[in-house]
């Protein structure tokens, strides 16, 4: 490598979708590494899979690690030394390499068609046989590779794997593991359509990139004795390789699953998840600072970030704590900063209205979007049933009572402030010796439609005198 001291780490989705979650997590452990030690972080874009491939994916993930407020040194839209950074942009880099495993007999063409591969993993499962390839063509001649590429015959090629021999290497999460070679298949190394293979892309990607670091899934960890032996061929030293846990779901067995909920990183800002709130949470899902300290800003926590204090032991993806750092995160905003967030999520609300009514639901919303849900019966009416009016013990007479002359007192009121309406509001609950907790609930309920509310009579002036009316008319035509 150029320069052995300089981290060097990357992050390498693929255009087959959104951004995952775990992915944005992997991507913030890759990025704090490169950080901390003045390194630099890669973006890389690995497109192989071209029959999953989505048109408009690449742009979408690339924007959703901008809106996270995160970034990259080198890749497809700055460039860099390395590039391209796209790996179909890369096929002759491609073809160089292969052809030196060619060379050295460590790799070798397979005319097997896909009928034959379907008989023989069949037959291999129906003995209860572990499904790899039988190595069929791994002793054709040259004569006979020859005729069939003369004869334009379909091919892949695949790597060769050594018989029954042990692979080790050292994990910085898990320590030394150990596979042997016989429970490992001939990876196909480059497709019948002469795009590489993941395996084998990833491998010459990192080497020809001079990556130092590599943080991945743990699903990729099974795979990596095939990377081993490939570094092993072409004479490299291996990068430093730590498998991240899996983010396991708190409500069903097993790791997070989009059957079960949203699991995309743009699907968090969507539902009115602060960035930094979303990064504070992940940096603890699988990350130990050895401290009670929840609340880490960027810097903070690149500051802090070690692989020695990576976890072994798969977190659960609790989404009540997300919600709480999400709610600190929010309430530390001043007003106007939430205003700027708020509008997305309240398009049709003006500044100063959202200006009054931040103060009323600041210490009582998660995310933004609560915003929106709990605040939408001050621009409109909304239908809730008429048992809400009829909580604690509350009869329909009762309630048609407070409501008929709470209607004439805000009928005969000249001004519509918060005072006026707060003392004239107790005053008629003191003259009739109505209970204030019973007023209230009903009073509530006509005005938000709810019994979980901001504080009513503070939302009053927003609402406006004849649109408090008509909401108390229309809860008293429900109790007709």
């Amino acid at each position: 490598m150029d320069n052995p001291t300089l981290v060097r780490t990357r992050i390498a989705p693929s255009p087959t979708g959104e951004l995952h979650i775990g992915g944005l997590r992997t991507l913030l452990y890759d990025y704090a590494l490169a950080r901390k030690y003045k390194g630099q972080f890669i973006l890389r874009i690995e497109d192989t899979d071209q029959k999953r491939f989505i048109p408009g994916s690449q742009e979408r993930i690339m924007q959703v690690i901008k809106d996270y407020n995160l970034s990259w040194d080198e890749g497809p839209d700055i460039g860099g030394s390395y590039g391209p950074y796209i790996q179909t942009e890369r096929l002759d880099i491609y073809k160089k390499y292969i052809q030196i495993l060619l060379n050295k007999g460590l790799a070798y063409y397979c005319f097997c068609t896909q009928e034959r591969l379907n008989n023989l993993r069949e037959e291999q499962r129906s003995q209860k046989k572990l499904p790899k390839y039988d190595q069929h063509c791994l002793h054709l001649s040259k004569e006979e590779i020859q005729k069939n590429l003369d004869s334009k015959v379909s091919y892949t090629i695949r790597m060769v794997i050594p018989k029954n021999e042990t692979v080790v290497f050292e994990d910085l999460i898990r320590g030394k593991i150990k596979f042997n070679t016989n429970d490992i298949d001939d990876q196909v190394l480059i497709k019948s359509n002469g795009i590489p293979t993941y395996h084998f892309a990833v491998v010459v990607d990192d080497q020809l990139m001079n990556i130092t670091h590599v943080l991945r899934a743990e699903e990729w960890l099974s795979s990596t004795p095939k990377h081993v032996l490939l570094y092993k061929y072409f004479g490299w030293d291996m990068p430093k390789t730590a498998h991240l846990t899996v983010l396991l779901d708190p409500d069903h067995k097993g790791k997070m699953s989009k059957r079960h909920g949203s699991v995309h990183a743009r699907i968090f800002l969507e539902n009115g998840y602060l960035p930094e709130a979303v990064l504070n949470f992940l940096m603890l899902l699988g990350w130990n600072p050895g401290t009670e300290q929840e609340i880490f800003t960027l810097s903070d926590f690149v500051k802090q970030f070690s692989i020695e204090k990576l976890n072994k032991k798969a977190p659960a993806f609790d989404r009540k704590k997300l919600d709480y750092i999400n709610g600190v995160y929010i309430r530390q905003k001043t007003d106007s900063e939430l205003v700027e967030l708020l509008k997305p999520f309240i398009p049709e609300v003006s500044f100063e209205i959202l200006m009054q009514i931040i103060p009323l639901i600041k210490e009582r919303i998660t995310t933004l979007k609560d915003a929106a849900n709990l605040t939408k019966f001050l621009f409109e009416d909304v239908s809730y049933d008429k048992t809400l009016l009829l909580q604690k013990n509350i009869t329909p007479e009762l309630a048609h009572d407070m409501l008929n002359k709470t209607k004439e007192l805000i009928l005969n009121l000249k001004t519509f402030d918060f005072l006026t309406l707060q003392t004239n509001l107790l005053d008629q609950i003191k003259s009739n010796n109505w209970n204030t907790g019973q007023f209230f609930m009903v009073f509530r309920v006509a005005i938000c439609g709810s019994v979980s509310t901001p504080p009513v009579v503070d939302c009053l002036p927003i609402i406006g005198k004849e649109a408090t009316l008509r909401k108390i008319n229309l809860a008293i035509d429900l109790l007709n």
